[in-house]
């Protein structure tokens, strides 16, 4: 999937004047690829698992979405943060971005 973020994609996959078409109507907003944004969803699933389903096996999707909401719920009222450790002088070590001048994000 890491192509689908470019028009070029779309073009190949529905065609010309349709891929322009589905790419006008998206705001694009580039992630890394390295899968940063991922680390977050991941948490996210372990903790709805562990905390909302543990070992029970929901017997029905109603139950199943009653318990979620209920999780989801008490989650947001926790407001929990993830800490990340991993700081912007460290990465830009890593990938050695110290030669590289880069903008500043406008958002």
């Amino acid at each position: 999937n890491l192509n689908t973020h470019r028009q070029n994609s779309l073009c190949m996959a529905f065609g010309d004047d349709a891929g322009r078409e589905l790419w006008s109507r998206f705001t694009v907003h580039y992630t890394p690829k390295h899968g940063s944004w991922l680390n977050p969803a991941e948490n996210e699933a372990s903790l709805w698992s562990r905390e909302c389903l543990g070992r029970l096996r929901i017997g029905s999707l109603t139950e199943l979405r009653r318990r979620t909401s209920l999780w989801n719920k008490d989650a947001h009222r926790r407001r929990r943060k993830i800490t990340w450790r991993f700081t912007k002088e460290q990465a830009r070590a890593v990938f050695k971005l110290d030669q590289i001048s880069t903008s500043r994000s406008e958002h």
